[in-house]
């Protein structure tokens, strides 16, 4: 029976170089890229319609929140948990692996590309605490690790594989020009954790609630965040395109606000809030609207099918700062 192999797919360059490399020898190879609210799959299924490989694209959210919560190895720079995040995607893909009866694992990950999770001790660590250690082979630098089951059974030829590693990336853009590849992506996180200003906005999300939804972490997303108390947040649009986002994203519990007789942001209370927090995210709502600040404006309050209206003046300025998240 042919060879297969399950790769999993960045969408960047060194993942397409790894398929190239193990489709030389005639194995089959089926790509698999993931995808959470934190990164898409685009890139991959861009890259991927370029080379022609076939890519099934697989939601991990519920399973990477659980992990999000505890890393075992821990956070990088911001809220990245990048060891623990491959450990489960190579989970994953060996548990493809093994319904689709493949032979082995194949990824782009090259020895010393990234210092911290990319070092030879980091992808030792990853690949056992996998499950699927065996059967995981990394093409560019598969000549530089120990090796692996499928390469003693013969079901793939080590001698030819590479010995790439370190951050250079000239062997990488002589092997793009020896196989044509142009559609890749550029190297880039593309990962929302490690952005700094929305993991502190998930920070917050995280300290105030135990068990936060997909909605939740969408709202992250957009817009200037306010967190009036313990319980209360509240999201306000910056431009058009926010609005109308903050809009879809609402439910019947939600609050929305607007000022009636002026332009100016959609304004969301997640789950609703008490009368006191209301006022003040009118007047939150009303501070970045168009309206003058000089004297007191309607703002139209909306919940589910009821709409209320409040009379409001424009918060303060040094308020808005202040509970800015």
């Amino acid at each position: 029976m042919k060879v297969k192999g399950i790769a999993l797919i960045s969408g960047g360059l060194d993942s397409m170089l790894a398929v190239k490399i193990v489709q030389e020898q005639g194995i089959a190879v089926q790509g698999v890229a993931f995808e959470t609210p934190f990164f898409s799959a685009d890139r991959a299924v861009e890259a991927c319609k370029d080379i022609g490989l076939p890519l099934d694209v697989v939601d991990i959210t519920r399973d990477h929140l659980v992990m999000l919560r505890a890393p075992r190895y821990g956070y990088g720079k911001n809220m990245n948990p990048c060891i623990d995040c491959r450990i489960l995607m190579l989970k994953k893909a060996g548990e493809r692996m093994k319904s689709e009866n493949a032979d082995f694992i194949l990824t782009g990950e090259v020895l010393g590309q990234r210092p911290m999770s990319q070092g030879k001790q980091s992808l030792h660590v990853v690949a056992k605490r996998s499950g699927y250690e065996e059967y995981i082979i990394r093409p560019l630098s598969a000549g530089l690790l120990p090796e692996t089951k499928p390469e003693r059974e013969g079901r793939i030829d080590r001698a030819k594989l590479l010995d790439i590693q370190g951050r250079g990336r000239k062997r990488q853009m002589d092997l793009a020009e020896k196989y044509r590849l142009t559609g890749y992506a550029k190297p880039a996180g593309g990962c929302l954790l490690t952005d700094p200003e929305f993991t502190r906005k998930l920070r917050d999300l995280y300290t105030h609630d135990d068990e936060p939804g997909i909605k939740d972490i969408e709202l992250l997303k957009v817009g200037r965040q306010f967190r009036l108390n313990d319980k209360t947040k509240i999201i306000v649009g910056r431009k058009k395109n926010e609005n109308a986002v903050i809009e879809k994203l609402s439910q019947d519990r939600d609050i929305i606000i607007k000022a009636r007789d002026f332009p100016g942001p959609t304004v969301l209370v997640p789950y609703g809030c008490g009368r006191e927090d209301l006022q003040l995210a009118a007047g939150i709502c009303i501070f970045y609207s168009d309206a003058p600040g000089n004297g007191k404006v309607v703002a139209e309050c909306r919940t589910g099918g009821t709409t209320s209206y409040i009379e409001i003046l424009p918060a303060e300025k040094e308020i808005t700062q202040k509970l800015l998240i």
